[in-house]
């Protein structure tokens, strides 16, 4: 991915977050939880999907294989009466 793509998701997100924030604001409802677990289970999701992310890298290199497999072709799938 693109740093701009990158950029603009995170802008993106941030948006849509002070938006959650001003509709609990508004209906005056209390945040679910405080600002400081909800950090830290941000953190945790992060350091779980990088984690999840290295290891797989670390075993297709193993095995061999650098690259995930790719979806099949079109020209791969069955026809209509089932023939390839």
């Amino acid at each position: 991915m693109s740093r701009s793509g990158t950029a603009a998701r995170a802008v993106a997100a941030l948006g849509l977050g002070l938006v959650a924030g001003a509709l609990y604001w508004l209906m005056g409802v209390p945040t679910p939880a405080p600002p400081w677990n909800s950090l830290t289970g941000l953190f945790g999701i992060l350091v779980g999907e990088y984690a999840v992310t290295s290891v797989g890298k670390a075993l297709r290199r193993r095995t061999g294989r650098d690259d995930p497999p790719s979806p099949p072709s079109r020209t791969d799938a069955p026809g209509p009466s089932g023939e390839g």
